[in-house]
């Protein structure tokens, strides 16, 4: 199989691909997400098919379980209460589990909720693969990073419907056929940067908004802006996550007939 160090960019591309694949369809992965669930909508702490009594706090969460509820925290039952915060690593790793699932703890905007990965989701059980287009050497594209002077926030909508606030931190600037588009884009923790655009494409013979994670920028804000690997977001895979919409200014005109396009189901 080839790597990333491969000189070879289709291969490299189709083994990003595979892996894509591989991840997104793994027993914890966004295929298997079966619910995300606010505990300010549950005031007595029960949650329909999520076993144990959940509350949110003012900086943490508390469940409490019996043996009968089957639930575990690092590993071993639960019988009493145990003080829980937001589950930071791999899905697989959380602290909550219940048998086979996977019961994680998260936080959005000072609001606690639980997720329910499980891996015999029905959307799982669907799933055929991700529809995508095979390299193209024109969609691999010098840009630019401009940061702003200060960080700013932008409120959005999210796919669950609500309103939420989205952090950017600059723009990143590409050209194709001649003509500049930008995106507003926010930088990640290991320096990589994430953009959520649409484009002519969107809602036609793509899903209806993608991701952008270009590399980290070099020194110069030059960076490789490569739409061969345009990303679904997860709300493509389970309808549960809470993924935002492109912010103002991040449709663009044009089509980016390249990257991740669909899911495909039975």
């Amino acid at each position: 199989m080839s790597t990333d160090t491969d000189p070879d960019p289709v291969r490299n591309w189709e083994n990003w691909h595979e892996r894509r694949i591989a991840s997104v369809s793994a027993p914890h992965g966004p295929l298997s997400l079966t619910g995300t669930h606010w505990l300010s909508e549950y005031p007595e702490g029960r949650i329909p098919a999520v076993p144990g009594v959940w509350r949110g706090r003012v900086d943490d969460v508390s469940v409490t379980a019996g043996a009968g509820d089957g639930i575990t925290v690092d590993g071993r039952p639960l019988t009493g209460e145990a003080v829980l915060t937001a589950d930071r690593g791999p899905i697989g790793g959380s602290r909550v589990a219940h048998g086979g699932r996977r019961l994680v703890v998260m936080r959005r905007e000072g609001l606690w909720a639980v997720r329910d990965f499980d891996p015999d989701s029905p959307a799982r059980r669907a799933f055929v693969t991700v529809e995508a287009t095979p390299y193209d050497p024109r969609w691999v594209l010098p840009g630019r990073f401009r940061p702003y002077p200060e960080s700013r926030t932008v409120r959005v909508g999210n796919a669950d419907g609500q309103e939420r606030g989205l952090g950017l931190a600059g723009e990143l600037a590409f050209s194709v056929d001649g003509t500049e588009h930008t995106l507003g884009a926010a930088v990640e923790p290991d320096g990589s940067l994430w953009a959520v655009f649409a484009d002519a494409t969107s809602g036609l013979t793509s899903y209806r908004f993608r991701f952008l994670r270009p590399s980290p920028p070099a020194a110069d804000g030059t960076v490789t802006v490569d739409l061969n690997r345009v990303l679904l977001p997860p709300c493509a895979f389970a309808e549960h996550f809470i993924c935002p919409f492109p912010p103002p200014g991040n449709t663009l005109s044009i089509e980016v007939p390249a990257g991740e396009r669909n899911v495909v189901v039975r």
